[in-house]
């Protein structure tokens, strides 16, 4: 056992193998009821000392652990839900490194307290601190309206975003007591959490709170206010309620349901962060694009496959005909320009003996048009405003052609959580994975400490410049590929591609 001052009260913790675990720390008050879209308050201070040795409740989501990499337990949820947990080698003076993991799940599931992101090996390995936190999700983090506008922010959305913004003050304010250095904070995360912290990058408020930043599988997202707008007034017709204000007082439960039923309708990634002129004052990709990033040292990436992950356990990439791919391409970008798209990928694929057929391509568009691409934008932004940028391709594939290097694959090689449940059924971890796994955990580790990714074994990882685009592809052997798959990139020069 071990016992933490911090600024709201004492906190206890226990020893797990050669790591203290602190869980379930609040670090905000309860969002329930009045708090409800609202900032995140400050954490009730309590008095004695709080067992922290079982982690908080996730936030209320509808959950599918059948489809997840980061599945453990069930557990309870409930909106009071700002706890974080922290892993350390000791509770002492050591000023060590500090990792901030922020979970994804496209926005509305998910939670720090999954079994993947258990980051006792990752502390143990690196001697460093790593922290993981719940948010606000779904409706309850994201839903936006100028009736919801908090007179002491401007806020208008984004609580979630907030909770984040809330989660790395508290770190700033007591991770010295936990064995960490406040100065040295490098926050990560994986898909909702890597577009979290591209978001992060651009807004003033999160000025100060980390020093670094690794983006797995994520790129500037943001809906607009009338977007969001539209969304809300959905729910509203849907919950049957006349206005805004109503929502705060509507059952947990149905805002579930309105969520589900938003996905039913098309618009499954509804609730995300959206540009409220005071957390985000215009879309973070133009704020990338003129420079306005903040000058954080940055390593980001993808993974190679990142949309066979959505259609794991379904025929419909193996089965799919020229006719609906074309069908889909053109719902996508258009129906003029879907077959020069399909053209090039199809020639870029067999130029390099790639897989053509209908599926493959498919996938190929697809992660380049909604992850690849807009994460590869920010990198050239990015690294025109801070020279420390690294970017890398994730190509280790799972142990059948249908899933490849998918979404979230990477993160279990990030953790070392080999035996986290969920994770043996999708990796054989014999041999190479076992071997790359530790490679990524000493890139990311020596990140954490302000070194360059490039740990011994892993080799020279250059820096990212947008005429040589340098990325490391971490594979079974890793390597350095200059611009890789570049006619593909190039097929979406003249896109937008706001996600």
């Amino acid at each position: 056992m071990a016992i933490v001052e911090t600024a709201t009260g004492r906190v206890r913790g226990r020893r797990h193998g050669v790591v203290l675990r602190f869980l379930g720390i609040p670090y905000g008050a309860p969002t329930s009821g009045a708090n409800r879209f609202r900032p995140p308050r400050p954490a009730v201070p309590w008095t004695g000392v709080r067992n922290a040795v079982a982690f908080g409740s996730w936030a209320p989501q509808n959950w599918k652990p059948e489809r997840s990499l980061t599945a453990g337990e069930r557990a309870v949820q409930s909106e009071d839900c700002l706890t974080l947990n922290v892993w350390t080698p000791a509770a002492d003076t050591g000023r060590r490194p500090v990792l901030v993991w922020l979970h994804g799940g496209s926005f509305i599931e998910g939670s720090g307290a999954a079994a993947a992101y258990d980051g006792g090996r990752l502390a143990a390995r690196g001697d460093v601190v790593v922290v993981t936190c719940n948010y606000r999700l779904g409706l309850l983090g994201f839903a936006a309206h100028e009736e919801f506008h908090d007179e002491e922010t401007n806020a208008a959305g984004n609580w979630g975003l907030l909770d984040q913004m809330a989660a790395l003050r508290w770190v700033a304010g007591n991770i010295a007591g936990f064995g960490g250095d406040p100065n040295r904070v490098t926050v990560a995360g994986q898909s909702a959490g890597a577009m979290s912290i591209c978001d992060l990058l651009t807004t003033l408020q999160a000025g100060g709170l980390f020093s670094r930043a690794i983006v797995q599988s994520g790129g500037p997202s943001a809906r607009s206010m009338e977007q969001a707008t539209q969304t809300l007034e959905w729910v509203l017709g849907r919950l049957g309620l006349d206005g805004p204000a109503q929502m705060r007082e509507v059952p947990v439960a149905a805002l579930l349901r309105a969520q589900r039923d938003l996905a039913a309708v098309g618009d499954a990634f509804a609730t995300r962060p959206v540009v409220d002129g005071a957390v985000l004052l215009r879309h973070p990709l133009d704020a990338a694009t003129t420079g306005e990033t903040a000058p954080i040292p940055l390593v980001i990436g993808t993974t190679r496959d990142e949309v066979r992950f959505f259609y794991a356990g379904t025929p419909v990439l193996r089965t799919l005909r020229e006719e609906a791919l074309r069908a889909r391409v053109a719902a996508a970008v258009g129906r003029v320009r879907s077959t020069a798209v399909i053209a090039a990928y199809r020639a870029a694929r067999e130029a390099r003996g790639a897989p053509t057929e209908p599926g493959d391509l498919l996938a190929a568009i697809d992660t380049d048009r909604s992850l690849r691409v807009p994460a590869m934008r920010l990198a050239d932004s990015h690294a025109g405003n801070q020279p420390a940028t690294y970017a890398y391709r994730f190509d280790f594939a799972a142990g059948d052609d249908e899933r490849g290097a998918c979404h979230g694959l990477d993160i279990p090689f990030v953790f070392g959580n080999h035996d986290a449940p969920g994770i043996s059924r999708w990796i054989d971890w014999t041999g190479g994975a076992r071997r790359l796994s530790q490679l990524v955990q000493d890139a990311w580790l020596a990140w954490a400490r302000g070194e360059c990714p490039g740990p011994p074994g892993l080799g020279d990882w250059p820096r990212y410049e947008a005429g040589r685009r340098a990325t490391m592809i971490l594979a079974e052997p890793c390597q350095v590929i200059d611009a890789p798959d570049e006619a593909e990139r190039a097929v979406w020069l003249d896109s937008e591609l706001r996600v």
